[in-house]
């Protein structure tokens, strides 16, 4: 009997497109301890089959010259994921795909509906099912009701605009990535005797440089000294504290004549201005504005966010998280979605009061997606009990941010009181909300002032208690944070929605940057100097650029794959040309900037037993455990936790004395400890709650 074979990308969205188009409950089967689900529609026989990802990735085509690495490297082609060494386990998602594919009659694309997705089928249609064409689900959601519409209305073909775009994304990066990073490591060798990766990229490069001049703004910064003036006055008992009209007076004579002049004087209020404006409620979410804000707000790293959120819309209850839009379309439902929402108790109130006014209708923001909408939440509502703590965050995150979008305008009042001082004029400024609107609904995710003034009448005289001068200086730019830089990005249209948060977790796991307000560190300054200096198009935002909006020409106008390629290949060539040509130069500056970065990294703090150095060191077996440099006099050693880059923070625990360190975990939020095992801080770890 021959079947309809629809192809996911994922385990979990097979179980739910299955239970949801099916006309009774799907038949659950395995191959080679894989699931897959066997249904009907309409009566006719359907297979439901998951993927795991990517199951073809890009590799270097093998030759009897191809032994060890060299570079240019131009001829590659797809090869089965499993066949790279720690990703083996694929290898039963392939074969599983391959044995239902042979008894299909027909096939259906159901990945995810973006440039990845439609790559990922594509192969698997191909190599696998001998076809390279299928019909085409599209959704962005999991739950039931759409997945029924998007079946009713399926496409006769995949998306080939989009296919081609991911194609010419995939190779592109591929061709950098791989020539790059040859490079790099292979001029750091002929320096010294080690082996050490060092990876760029088409889109790392430029964000590696773009945090390079934030460095270099913060150290060259020389900062210009002002003065502030401040009065401190009393109303009913109340201290109140005005500002000198001119925020920043930046010559210490003029602020000594006006607090000369000031001094020992009382106040009278001499105008009132009252204003009120409002503040409309914030767009929906985009990817990078849901990162951001989870930063900002609970910590998470981009690509740690990006991983809950995929969870949540695994189980049906948040819309795809790869989404540039900042739209939500009618055809989402917009009335099913909030009554469904409204049956939770938190939000329950807010809803009713969107409801009221009927027509509920979204602000929305500038930027569109063509597969998506914005990230929003569903009609389908979780049992919030049964979430983990991150989950729990993120959805109500995402859920406020929802019902924002449908709520008033907040209305806010500034009451502005000008004093004046034997001639000079203050301020007291006074903020109050006097229709909260869409910010109630926010509020967990606000820092709103609210400052009272009392009621001050024009003529009135107000006794000062104090006039202070204060000395500061301009500071310099703040650093970026994770989740600045990806909006930085963003706005420069660097990488993607979905590429930017790894390209940001590379720097990282590579050493090149550290730190919540990333710090660039002397390898990530040595990559950069180096190749500013050598090969600066690596660099480029321009070149980057160039070839992201030939990528959109792809998929908008159908501009040929095959040409990109050849233009990359081209200034690849040139780019790697001048390289080697100054390999050796290239290898001393990178060991230097290396060298420097090891024993950067490697510091701790000072050992408690012989006042030495403690350090982060290596046993035979590649495990990492914290040393003194006193060895062997001091034997002083703490173990350090498994499969984890660990960080200095600069401090010691407050309880045993012992180094702080931070403990970094691939897709897990970073946490903070002591290297002492035995010390108090930890006597409640492992125990059950």
């Amino acid at each position: 009997m021959s079947y309809t074979l629809i192809i996911v990308e994922k385990p979990d969205a097979a179980r739910r497109i299955s239970e949801s188009i099916a006309d009774r409950k799907p038949v659950h089967h395995e191959n080679y301890g894989v699931s897959y689900y066997e249904f009907t529609v309409n009566g006719k026989p359907h297979i439901c089959v998951p993927a795991v990802g990517h199951l073809f990735v890009l590799d270097v085509k093998k030759t009897e010259n191809s032994k060890g690495w060299s570079y240019p490297v131009f001829d590659y082609g797809w090869v089965p994921t499993y066949t790279r060494k720690g990703t083996e386990w694929t290898e039963k998602y392939l074969k599983n795909i391959e044995k239902l594919a042979k008894g299909a009659a027909d096939f259906i694309d159901a990945a995810d509906v973006d440039n990845e997705g439609e790559v990922l089928l594509f192969n698997i249609l191909r190599f696998l099912c001998g076809v390279e064409d299928a019909k085409r689900m599209k959704f962005s959601t999991l739950t039931k009701d759409e997945l029924i519409e998007s079946y009713k209305n399926i496409e006769s073909h995949i998306m080939f605009p989009m296919l081609e775009a991911g194609l010419t994304r995939h190779e592109l990066d591929w061709l950098y990535g791989i020539n790059l990073t040859r490079a790099l490591t292979l001029a750091l060798k002929s320096a010294s005797t080690g082996f050490n990766v060092l990876s760029t990229g088409r889109v790392q490069g430029p964000t590696l440089e773009i945090l390079m001049q934030r460095e270099l703004e913060i150290i060259s910064f020389k900062p210009t000294p002002f003065w502030q003036l401040e009065l401190h006055v009393k109303v009913d008992g109340e201290e109140l504290v005005a500002a000198f009209e001119q925020d920043k007076i930046w010559e210490k004579d003029d602020a000594d004549r006006i607090f000369s002049d000031c001094k020992g004087k009382d106040a009278t209020v001499k105008d009132i201005k009252k204003k009120q404006y409002q503040q409309n409620p914030p767009v929906p979410f985009n990817t990078t504005d849901l990162q951001s804000e989870a930063y900002a707000n609970f910590g998470f790293s981009p690509t740690q966010t990006l991983s809950i959120v995929e969870g949540l819309y695994q189980a049906g209850y948040v819309s795809y998280p790869r989404s540039s839009s900042q739209k939500l379309p009618p055809s989402i439902g917009y009335s099913k979605i909030l009554k469904a929402i409204g049956k939770l108790a938190p939000y329950k109130k807010f809803v009713e009061n969107i409801l009221k006014k009927g027509d509920p209708r979204p602000v929305e923001g500038a930027r569109s997606d063509p597969a998506h909408p914005a990230v929003y939440v569903t009609h389908e509502t979780p049992d919030t009990g049964k979430l983990n703590p991150q989950q729990k965050k993120i959805y109500d995150l995402i859920a406020r941010r929802t019902l924002a979008t449908f709520a008033e305008a907040a209305v806010r009042e500034t009451n502005t009181v000008a004093l004046d001082v034997n001639g000079n004029r203050f301020l007291l400024v006074g903020k109050k909300t006097l229709e909260p609107g869409w910010t109630e609904i926010y509020a967990p995710y606000l820092s709103r002032d609210e400052i009272i003034l009392p009621d001050l009448k024009i003529g009135q005289a107000l006794k000062v208690d104090r006039l202070d001068m204060l000395s500061k200086e301009t500071q310099p730019p703040g650093r970026y944070s994770q989740g600045s830089i990806l909006k930085e990005l963003e706005k420069r249209d660097l990488g993607t929605k979905a590429t930017r948060a790894d390209i940001l977790q590379t720097l990282y796991d590579r050493g090149y940057v550290t730190g919540k307000s990333i710090n660039v560190t002397k390898l990530g300054e040595a990559v950069v100097r180096t190749l500013e200096e050598y090969s600066p198009k690596i660099v480029s935002e321009e070149l980057t650029r160039h070839f992201e909006d030939e990528m959109e020409l792809v998929y908008k106008s159908g501009k040929k794959r095959e040409d990109i390629v050849d233009e990359a290949k081209t200034v690849l060539a040139e780019i790697l040309e001048d390289f080697r040509k100054n390999e050796k130069e290239i290898g001393k500056k990178l060991l230097e900037g290396f060298t420097e970065a090891k024993k950067e990294a490697s510091r701790l703090g000072i050992c408690p037993k012989c006042g030495n150095e403690l350090r982060i060191m290596r046993s035979k077996t590649g495990g990492q455990f914290v040393g003194c440099d006193g060895y062997p006099k001091c034997t002083n050693l703490y173990p350090l936790p498994r499969i984890a880059k660990i960080q200095s923070i600069g401090r010691t625990c407050k309880e045993c004395g012992t180094p702080m360190i931070q403990v970094i975990r691939r897709a897990r939020r970073p946490f903070r400890m002591c290297i002492d095992p035995n010390c108090t801080t930890k006597a409640s770890w492992g125990k059950k709650k």
